[in-house]
């Protein structure tokens, strides 16, 4: 995979610009606050809908403009593809693939892939369980349509059966509660089983990649709770079997207390729980070599890389671990943001863009 053009009008801080990025390394620098972040954002969003920063689509309309518009032209082992997404301060976005209008947003994902990491990302190791969950759900998304619709109805029942949870009318509840049961634990059986087999595929890659960025300094474990497992189907009948058994429970505490929506993720260095006792060097190169397993499982399922987001990502890491995490870079098209391109190593041998005020003030490769 990889993205050709970029075109960005009134996003952002942009009034009009079109990137043009090479196949393997792209460096876009540029003092704070000039556009750089908002560049990668459009990226992200194109290929997945939504933007990790935005609370609010219409947020992304630059100020005095009612519409905004983002658009790419990739490529992959597939054939060509034009992603295009309107922004609007009085109605909902809309999206087209190949000038086709997207009903749904499920219908956007997996025509352009991407990885995204940034100091947000972070979250990920750093902060609660929905963070983790919220990184295997996009990764999920992206690779599997089937996996994001099964992951919407799930959380809207959850959502149904939960407000059930909260009537005064007990007896209603104890009646109604078996209907919800069976079509949530359908919905849950198919997101955990697939969460199960991401994370077997996951670790060893993240393994090896800690490996390779640390050289071999530090090994970094991936596990699962694996709290159910098995096929589909066996999950099916645990996650009943259990609903019933945590009834009084739920009924008690008013909301659902077991299910896909409570996984976590077990990340770990040399057997030590890197969220507790790593370093924010350790946590940030563990975030990384995460997101690094995420293009292999990409490469896996599809035969070609996706395109790799590395948003400031470079600040924080020595200079012999930024040349490791280049090198596993080098295998993908990478869009690398910094405040000044010397950070990375041989920044001159990459596509080098330099970014002002929302405007590119510099775009060349030096070769």
């Amino acid at each position: 995979m990889v993205i050709r053009k970029l075109y960005l009008k009134n996003f952002r801080n942009y009034s009009e610009e079109t990137f043009s990025f090479s196949d393997g390394i792209n460096v876009i620098s540029g003092d704070n606050a000039q556009g750089k972040t908002n560049s990668v954002e459009a990226v992200f969003f194109l290929c997945t809908g939504y933007s990790h920063r935005a609370t609010r689509d219409k947020q992304v309309v630059r100020r005095g403009e009612t519409h905004a518009r983002i658009e790419c032209d990739a490529e992959s082992a597939y054939g060509k593809v034009r992603v295009a997404m309107d922004f609007y301060t009085d109605k909902n976005k809309s999206a087209t693939v190949n000038g086709v209008p997207v009903a749904k947003i499920g219908e956007l994902l997996g025509n352009v892939n991407s990885v995204f990491f940034s100091p947000s990302e972070l979250k990920l190791i750093q902060e609660a369980p929905e963070d983790r969950r919220r990184f295997i759900d996009i990764s999920l998304s992206q690779i599997s349509r089937g996996y994001f619709y099964a992951l919407q109805k799930y959380k809207k029942i959850l959502s149904q059966r939960n407000n059930l949870l909260k009537d005064v009318d007990r007896e209603m509840i104890i009646d109604t509660l078996p209907v919800w049961d069976v079509s949530l634990a359908k919905a849950g059986a198919k997101i955990i089983a697939m969460r199960n087999d991401y994370i077997k595929l996951l670790s060893p890659f993240a393994t090896d990649a800690h490996l390779a960025i640390t050289g071999g300094e530090e090994e970094l474990s991936v596990e699962g709770d694996y709290k159910y497992e098995g096929d589909e189907s066996e999950i099916e009948k645990q996650l009943l079997a259990d609903y019933k058994e945590r009834m009084e429970k739920d009924l008690e505490l008013g909301y659902t207390t077991i299910g896909p929506h409570r996984d976590d993720l077990k990340i770990k260095i040399g057997g030590t729980d890197v969220r507790t006792y790593g370093s924010q060097g350790q946590q940030r190169t563990a975030s990384i070599s995460l997101k690094l397993a995420e293009t292999e499982i990409f490469k896996e399922k599809f035969g070609e890389y996706p395109t790799l987001i590395l948003d400031d990502a470079m600040s924080e890491l020595d200079k012999r671990r930024r040349e490791r995490l280049l090198y596993l870079a080098g295998k993908m098209q990478t869009l690398i943001t910094c405040t000044e391109p010397d950070v990375i190593p041989d920044y001159k041998k990459y596509n080098n863009i330099r970014i002002g005020g929302g405007k590119i003030i510099q775009g060349e490769t030096d070769q």
